[in-house]
């Protein structure tokens, strides 16, 4: 039997930054077992500079990295997610589309590293990256083929709460 492969989101506003780096991590981390995709609502239509910069640093692949609205995920023709991780407090407080087959969702909100300008700007996305790899790596650890579907709501909300965490998500993805 194959095993299962978790199709995964991460949605922030401008799809520029935190969503991307997530995108990239788990893509690589995930081994196979996850496909990531990320998206904005009011996306910036171009990946911000210093993420695809940190993400080369960090010997993981931008190939095919852009900036692109959630509707572009969100059609007749768009994966099933199995869940939906918000990167900023906008986004979780956003009338997201309905999402077909109910994925579990979880807010992650991490500072914006594009909102910080001049010499301290890449410090700032490499924390975001390392806050987004400490996450992805205890989803990563969890044991998703054998807790169910309410154990599994509150591990990854729970993670959304480690270090870095910022707002509460208020909204239903």
């Amino acid at each position: 039997m194959t095993e299962k492969i978790y199709n995964v989101l991460f949605l922030c506003t401008g799809n520029s930054a935190r969503s991307i780096l997530g995108e990239a991590l788990l893509n690589s981390m995930g081994a196979g077992r996850f496909r990531a995709w990320s998206a904005g609502s009011q996306p910036k239509g171009q990946v911000h500079p210093m993420a695809l910069d940190v993400l080369r640093e960090a010997g993981l692949p931008v190939d095919g990295l852009r900036s692109k609205s959630w509707d572009a995920v969100a059609g007749p023709d768009a994966p099933v997610f199995d869940f939906i991780f918000t990167v900023c407090d906008n986004a979780a407080g956003e009338t997201c589309p309905v999402w077909p087959g109910h994925p579990m969702t979880a807010h992650w909100g991490i500072e914006d590293p594009a909102a910080v300008e001049g010499d301290g700007q890449r410090q700032a996305f490499l924390t975001a990256l390392r806050y987004l790899r400490n996450r992805i790596n205890l989803f990563l650890n969890l044991p998703l083929d054998s807790i169910d579907r309410m154990a599994t709501e509150r591990r990854i909300s729970e993670i959304g709460r480690t270090e870095g965490a910022t707002g509460v998500a208020t909204g239903d993805h």
